[in-house]
C-alpha cells in the first residue's frame, strides 16, 4: 500500500460506507468492523493513518475495545497515526485518548471537510516522519513500550531502529530501574522476528545449580528428579528474541556455554550427546561494570566482546529532564485507570517534590511510588505525602551551582503550571524575555506543552503564540 493509506475502524457499517465513499478520491481506504479486521488490516495494508472510534465494541468484550486497540496499534505499529472518533457526550474519553498517543480526534456525526482538514494534517505528520526517518521519528513521546521525549532517551530510540532488523548481539547497559528490559523487547517488536517469541530470563534469580537446565534443557534421566526431557530457553525462543538480564551474574562455566552459542548457535541439553541448532538472537543486559568483573577473573573478555557487539546505553531518571514529568502522568493515567480511582493529576507541590527527589531507583520506583499514591489517595489530585516524598527533600543539594539550577527549575515549572504552559506569559511572570525564558527550557529539558490544558488557548491577548521561540 501506498503513503496514502488509510484505515477506518468503525463497528457501524453506514459509516465505514459513508467514509469509503467521501474519501476515496483523497486516500486509498481499507474499512474494519473489529479489532480482528483491524489487526490484520494494519498487518497487511500498513496504513498511514487510522481513524479508531472510542466506543468500538465486540460480542463479550470490554466496554473500551477502542483503547484497548489504540495502545496496540501505539505498540505494534508506532509510526502509524490514530485519530479517535468519538460520540459527543464522550470528550473526557478522547482527551484521554490524546493523553495516550493519538494524534487527534473528531466527534459524530461526522462532518466531512472537517475529517479532511483533521486527517490532512495528520498524513502531514507522517510524511515529515518518513521524510526525515530516523531523526524525526524520535520526537514521539511512545515507543513501542518505552516512554520518553527527551534527547537522552531518543538516542535510545534511534539505536533501537538501526539494530533491530540485523542479527547483531545487543548488550542494554544501565541502573537498576532504567527499562532495560523494555529496551530488549522493543529490539524485538521492532525486529523481521516480532512474530516468533521473546523470551526473558534473570541470570541473577535462579540458583546456580538450576541456571544451566532453565538455559540449555535436559534430557530425561540426566540428574536426579530428571523425570523428562525438557528445553531450555534457548530452544524455547526458537528463532525468536532471548533476553539475558543480569549477565554479569553468569557462572563462568555457563559463560563458556553462552559463548559457543554465539559462535555457531548450537545447544547441547545436560545430560545430550545431539548438537541442537538453535536459531535465536541474544540481547543480553547489565548494571554491573563487566570490565571491572573481566579484571577481577568473574567475566570472560571473549565473551564480552560477543555481547557487545552494540552497546545500548539507558539513561538514568535523572538524566531524562521532563521525561520525569510526562512518566508521572502517564503512570498516574494507567494506574487510575486500572484501579477505578477518578484521579485528576498532582497538585503542584507533588509536581516539586517529584522534580526534587533523586530517583536512584528510577522509573521503577517512580511506577511503584504513582501505583501506591493512586491506590491510598483520598483526594482528586496527588499530594507529596501520597507518594511518600517530602518537599523538604528539594533542599538536598551538593554543590552550590545544583542548588541554583534546582532553585531555576522549579521556578520554570512553577511558572509553566501557574500559565497552564503558555511561555509568553510564564516568562512575563517570572521577568523575562521570551528568547530568555525558552534558553531556560532546553537547559533544563523542559517540554512546556506539558503543561498545556486543552479548554484554554494557546495565543495571548497580544496575538504572539505561545508555540512560536
Amino acid at each position: 500500500m501506498s503513503a496514502r493509506t488509510l484505515l477506518i475502524v468503525d463497528d457501524e457499517e453506514s459509516i465505514r460506507n459513508q467514509l469509503r465513499w467521501g474519501l476515496a478520491g483523497d486516500y486509498e481506504v481499507v474499512t474494519a468492523g473489529n479489532v480482528e479486521e483491524a489487526r490484520r488490516a494494519l498487518r497487511e495494508a500498513k496504513p498511514s493513518v487510522v481513524t479508531l472510534d472510542v466506543m468500538l465494541s465486540a460480542p463479550g468484550g470490554p466496554s473500551d475495545e477502542g483503547l484497548l486497540l489504540l495502545d496496540e496499534i501505539l505498540d505494534r505499529h508506532p509510526f502509524t497515526k490514530v485519530i479517535m472518533v468519538t460520540g459527543n457526550d464522550h470528550h473526557d474519553t478522547a482527551l484521554a485518548a490524546l493523553q495516550r498517543g493519538a494524534v487527534d480526534w473528531y466527534s459524530k456525526p461526522i462532518e466531512l471537510e472537517e475529517l479532511k482538514i483533521i486527517l490532512g494534517r495528520a498524513f502531514h505528520i507522517r510524511a515529515i516522519e518518513q521524510a526525515n526517518n530516523p531523526g524525526a521519528r524520535d520526537g514521539r513521546r511512545r515507543y513501542h513500550k518505552l516512554v520518553g521525549e527527551s534527547a537522552a532517551i531518543r538516542k535510545v530510540f534511534a539505536l533501537v531502529d538501526r539494530v533491530a532488523n540485523t542479527d547483531a548481539t545487543v548488550l542494554v547497559v544501565g541502573e537498576n530501574g532504567t527499562g532495560k528490559e523494555l529496551v530488549a523487547h522493543a529490539i524485538h517488536q521492532a525486529s523481521r522476528r516480532q512474530a516468533e517469541p521473546f523470551v526473558p530470563i534473570n541470570c541473577g534469580a535462579i540458583p546456580e545449580g538450576l541456571l544451566e537446565s532453565e538455559l540449555f534443557g535436559h534430557e530425561r534421566g540426566a540428574f536426579t528428579d530428571a523425570h523428562r526431557t525438557r528445553e531450555g530457553k534457548f530452544e524455547l525462543a526458537g528463532s525468536g528474541t532471548l533476553f539475558l538480564d543480569e549477565i554479569g551474574e553468569l557462572p563462568i562455566h555457563l559463560q563458556v556455554k553462552l559463548l559457543r552459542f554465539l559462535q555457531d548457535h548450537v545447544v547441547e541439553r545436560i545430560g545430550g550427546r545431539e548438537p541442537i541448532r538453535v536459531d535465536a538472537r541474544v540481547v543480553a543486559a547489565s548494571n554491573r561494570d563487566l570490565l571491572g568483573a573481566i579484571a577481577n577473573g568473574r567475566f570472560r573478555e571473549d565473551l564480552h566482546y560477543r555481547l557487545n557487539v552494540v552497546n545500548i546505553p539507558v539513561p538514568p531518571l535523572r538524566d531524562r529532564g521532563d521525561d520525569l514529568r510526562l512518566l508521572a502522568e502517564y503512570f498516574l493515567e494507567f494506574y487510575a485507570r486500572h484501579h477505578k480511582r477518578r484521579i485528576r493529576g498532582f497538585t503542584q507541590s507533588a509536581l516539586r517534590a517529584i522534580q526534587a527527589h533523586a530517583w536512584p531507583g528510577n522509573v521503577r520506583e517512580l511506577e511503584n511510588r504513582v501505583q501506591r499514591g493512586v491506590i491510598l489517595a483520598q483526594d482528586a489530585s496527588l499530594r507529596p505525602e501520597d507518594l511518600e516524598l517530602g518537599e523538604a527533600e528539594a533542599a538536598q543539594t551538593r554543590t552550590l551551582q545544583q542548588a541554583r539550577d534546582e532553585s531555576e527549575q522549579r521556578l520554570i515549572l512553577d511558572a509553566l503550571t501557574r500559565n497552564a504552559g503558555n511561555i509568553t506569559r510564564a516568562a512575563r511572570d517570572i521577568d523575562v524575555s521570551r528568547p530568555t525564558f525558552h534558553d531556560l527550557l532546553r537547559k533544563h529539558g523542559i517540554d512546556a506543552a506539558r503543561f498545556r490544558r486543552p479548554d484554554l488557548p494557546e495565543s495571548d491577548e497580544d496575538g504572539e503564540s505561545a508555540e512560536q521561540p
